[in-house]
């Protein structure tokens, strides 16, 4: 085995010791240096608690957590006559896992089409790490559509092509080993594989990016129930401590377990934002149920 800090040895022949044998000391050579270190008492250590030592580690989390990745105000989107966002503001802090969370036409994807850059809001304001949403912030957000949007005459290498051509954040290693733990085979035509696992040729492609905001549209709707502990336990170990997800579900007892926070939208409305813990902490241990009953009566 090769040593942890390997000593020079190119002036020491292979045949002298390394360490020279100890010298046999005398009766009285023995009690000079007894009492010399009697004279000298070793010196204290001094113990450092935990507080001390890991303090730094966890006031730097605490700002990274108060620091916001997204702000938004007033935020308005007009389709003709129809208002899908009625003036919402939201501040959403690096390194979370978020549920966006509301029934159809909620406006849960005209919202995530904002951050992706994809529609411009008709008034109001939204940054993403202090920049509007445009080219500053496309080579940081990795979007995952509701529906599938590659060619379906593309093979799935095709598609890990296209994305190490066009992200230069893309880690293609990361991705073909998703794959290939999801038993998808990357020679195959995207016409030939079920709706299911298109969705995850999609999904793998987007968490192996190292961006700064994730946003998932629906990323478990059309999976199997085996498939979807793998997708949530992907989106938990594939983002970074610094970058923050966005899941839009309403598979919501799904995603649960993985979330920090949740935004509940209704007809272009805010109506809850807050952290499950503080939910729990008002004595609601599910958010499936809490949901259930907050849009009974909306």
């Amino acid at each position: 085995m090769d040593e942890l800090f390997p000593r020079d040895t190119k002036d020491t022949p292979e045949s002298e010791p390394i360490i020279e044998p100890a010298k046999e000391l005398d009766k009285n050579e023995a009690e000079a240096i007894s009492k010399e270190n009697e004279a000298e008492p070793a010196p204290e250590i001094k113990q450092e608690n935990e507080s001390a030592l890991f303090g730094d580690f966890i006031k730097n989390r605490s700002e990274l957590y108060n620091e916001p990745l997204i702000v938004a105000s007033g935020l308005v989107k007009n389709y003709g006559s129809f208002t899908a966002l009625k003036g919402i503001g939201i501040n959403i802090a690096k390194g979370k896992i978020i549920g966006l969370l509301g029934p159809n036409g909620s406006g849960k994807t005209t919202l995530i089409k904002i951050l992706a850059g994809l529609l411009t809001p008709t008034s109001g304001s939204i940054l993403i790490d202090g920049h509007a949403p445009g080219i500053e912030t496309k080579s940081i957000v990795s979007y995952l559509p509701e529906r599938p949007y590659f060619n379906s005459w593309m093979k799935v290498s095709e598609c890990l092509d296209y994305f190490e051509d066009f992200y230069a954040d893309f880690d293609r290693a990361k991705a073909e080993a998703m794959l290939a733990d999801l038993g998808v085979p990357t020679d195959k035509k995207l016409r030939t594989l079920s709706k299911g696992t298109k969705e995850k040729v999609q999904l793998v492609l987007v968490m192996s990016r190292n961006a700064k905001l994730y946003l998932l549209d629906e990323p478990i709707a059309g999976v199997d129930p085996a498939a979807r502990e793998y997708i949530l336990k992907t989106i938990l170990s594939n983002y970074r401590v610094n970058s923050t997800v966005i899941v839009s579900t309403h598979l919501i007892s799904d995603i649960e377990p993985i979330i920090d926070s949740y935004v509940f939208i209704n007809k272009g409305n805010i109506l809850e934002s807050q952290d499950v813990d503080s939910l729990r902490a008002r004595g609601i241990e599910s958010l499936d149920s809490y949901f259930r009953e907050v849009f009974r009566y909306v």
